[in-house]
């Protein structure tokens, strides 16, 4: 059960398109709204499952004609772009995934449904690329992605951006993202499940993260709040933490006897090229590579959620520790471990 104010979702009046739907974060964002009776259409790529709730249509983003009629038959008040990969092989994969679909839904809006109410757009910390351990970014920060996917979701910003006052927008930039339905976080669980905590790397790097439903309330407060349009905003609980903190508090709700296993960072080289390789045989991407393990590497991964707070309203509400055990209890409800 996705926990909501009900003020902010009071503030949906009307109909709601929403991408990424069958995903992590869109998926828990449409059973926010769909609980509280909005009218939420969906839309889904060919090939993945129908919703399980609510409507859905199913168009290929690079179908113009077909994106352009569905603006024009349901003439949605707010769009909200979830939708994106995390995964690719070239930079190409990911531009495909997340910069074309970005630019063609945008257009299909200006061309048949100009008056919508706002198009909240969902992109990443990695839109910014890593910090240092004292200065997490703010969103006035230089944006240096060092790898495809942050290039790729800043490409995307600058999509929207561009659309200046041509339509009401605001762009949501998540810290790392966890919660009941994640799959990056999940083999981290398996292990604590099985008694073992396992390091990959320097266990010291720090990075901000942030519960999905807090989340969630980010984006309701990002689609409803005037002072949003035209601003971009970073999201994270507050409180930074090193993979060696995050995993102490995931072993604490636990209740596990762990042992701990700590790979050096060659081996963090060799399992990323092995991916690679795995890839080239098989063509299918792999989540963890060279481009992922770039990201690994860095010292810290740190932003500030101060704008959305002071603009905004908006705060976090579930602790580290509250997270990880709803999270835990999800997967284990759920037999994912």
């Amino acid at each position: 059960m996705v926990h909501i104010a009900p003020v902010l979702i009071a503030g949906v009046s009307g109909k709601v398109l929403l991408t990424g739907a069958s995903g992590f974060i869109g998926g828990r964002l449409r059973d926010a709204l769909l609980a509280a009776n909005v009218d939420v259409v969906a839309v889904r790529r060919p090939g993945s499952p129908p919703a399980k709730k609510g409507r859905s249509v199913e168009i290929a983003y690079d179908d113009m004609p077909g994106l352009a009629r569905i603006i024009k038959t349901e003439q949605p008040d707010y769009v909200l772009h979830v939708a994106g990969a995390t995964k690719g092989v070239t930079y190409d994969d990911f531009r495909q995934a997340n910069v074309m679909p970005t630019q063609n839904l945008v257009d299909a809006i200006r061309a048949e449904h100009p008056r919508i109410k706002r198009f909240v757009h969902i992109s990443s910390l990695a839109s910014y690329g890593p910090s240092s351990v004292t200065e997490p970014h703010r969103e006035t920060a230089a944006r240096r992605p060092i790898e495809f996917y942050g290039q790729s979701k800043l490409e995307s910003e600058r999509v929207v951006e561009s659309l200046g006052d041509l339509l009401p927008w605001t762009i949501v930039r998540p810290s790392g993202v966890y919660g009941p339905g994640d799959v990056d976080y999940l083999n981290l669980f398996r292990e604590v499940e099985k008694g073992r905590n396992v390091y990959f790397g320097n266990r010291k790097r720090w990075f901000s993260c942030v519960y999905v439903d807090d989340l969630v309330d980010a984006i309701l407060f990002a689609t409803t709040h005037e002072k949003a349009i035209g601003n971009g905003f970073f999201v994270c609980d507050g409180s930074p933490v090193t993979w060696e903190a995050f995993q102490d508090a995931l072993v604490k709700v636990s209740g596990k006897r762990v042992r701990t296993i700590d790979f050096p960072e060659f081996f963090v080289a060799l399992g990323s090229m092995g991916g690679e390789l795995a890839t080239l045989i098989d063509k299918k991407p792999r989540l963890f590579n060279r481009q992922k393990a770039k990201m690994g590497a860095a010292e810290a991964w740190l932003c500030k959620s101060d704008f959305i707070r002071q603009s905004l309203g908006w705060t976090s509400h579930v602790s580290l520790e509250e997270g990880l055990r709803r999270t835990f209890d999800w997967y284990r409800k759920e037999k994912w471990i």
